[in-house]
């Protein structure tokens, strides 16, 4: 089967963003190309044989999403501009976008379907948090939370700076017994990380019917069919329960979007853990958060991201 390659590059700022759109128009799959993350590959495995010169010598903001279209079912002539239009609406919402450049090229399905897998290694997200893709073995030590992976070509990894402030979050905060919601949960990894750790009631809600599909997957992958419920569609038409603490890790945006709801889904006193903030909106979340009852306990910031935690009812 012959498919298109559409290669974005950007800043990674938008790079979050870039990928929710693809699905929509069209897009099978994607990877992504980030320097950081090589940078992050090359202090844990210092000993290797080959890097691709290309990411390496990058600027260390520049990342290339490659996104896959299957060739017969696509008219690239207009899902480009169209990708290009949504994307410079991004400047609108305070992302920077670089000097973005989209190019594309042709390929069997071979070259790319399993090529991103090399980039994805067994890592601790926290001290106690380990990642494993289901293709690797790793003999976990004592103590350490193991959640297995395989995230498809679409979702996090839990390498993603507002992902692993997530998972420190969840570590800090969650105590056994408690009930915990992961709002747009992509690969439920946040979800599996807090069933492992304690929680008792776990649910995971996504809108995009790929994601629940994949989170499905990765609860099964960590045996816990039965465990953690997951729903597709939005949070006020499917969750009618309240638990200790709801977890988003999205964009800004929604998250503001979010504080006028999810109180109704908090226990008193519950907490709310949100990331995918940029710097840039950091303070209007807040703003939002406490013009809705919340009040701030806790924050973390890794580069340009920032993870907040506030409490209900205080």
């Amino acid at each position: 089967m012959k498919w298109i390659e559409l290669k974005i590059q950007t800043h990674r700022m938008a790079v979050d963003a870039i990928s929710e759109m693809l699905y929509p128009i069209g897009a099978k799959g994607f990877s992504i190309e980030d320097p950081l993350d090589l940078e992050h590959f090359k202090e844990e495995f210092p000993y290797w044989d080959y890097i691709d010169e290309g990411i390496e010598n990058r600027e260390i903001d520049i990342v290339v999403i490659k996104a896959y279209f299957p060739q017969e079912d696509t008219k690239i002539e207009e899902v480009i501009p169209r990708l290009r239009r949504k994307i410079g609406e991004l400047k609108n919402f305070g992302l920077e976008i670089g000097e973005l450049a989209i190019s594309k090229s042709e390929m069997e399905q071979e070259d790319w379907e399993d090529g991103w897998k090399q980039y994805f290694k067994t890592f601790h997200a926290t001290d106690r948090i380990v990642i494993q893709p289901i293709w690797e073995e790793y003999g976990p030590k004592e103590d350490e939370i193991i959640v297995k992976m395989d995230p498809g070509m679409a979702f996090g990894t839990g390498e993603h700076e507002t992902t692993a402030m997530c998972l420190s979050l969840i570590e800090k905060y969650l105590k056994e017994g408690d009930d915990v919601l992961d709002v747009g949960c992509g690969s439920a990894i946040l979800s599996i990380a807090a069933k492992k750790l304690g929680a008792d009631k776990v649910a995971a809600i996504d809108l995009d019917p790929v994601a629940v599909r994949v989170a499905k997957e990765n609860i099964s992958y960590n045996e816990l069919e039965g465990q953690i419920k997951v729903m597709e569609g939005n949070l006020v038409d499917e969750v009618d329960e309240r638990y200790d603490i709801v977890v988003a890790n999205i964009m800004a945006d929604v998250i503001i979007l979010l504080t006028s709801s999810v109180k109704d889904f908090l226990k008193e006193g519950g907490l709310f853990i949100a990331s995918g903030i940029i710097n840039e909106k950091r303070e209007e979340v807040i703003r939002a958060l406490e013009e809705n009852g919340f009040v701030l306990s806790d924050s973390l910031q890794r580069g340009e991201w920032n993870a907040l935690v506030a409490r209900q009812g205080e």
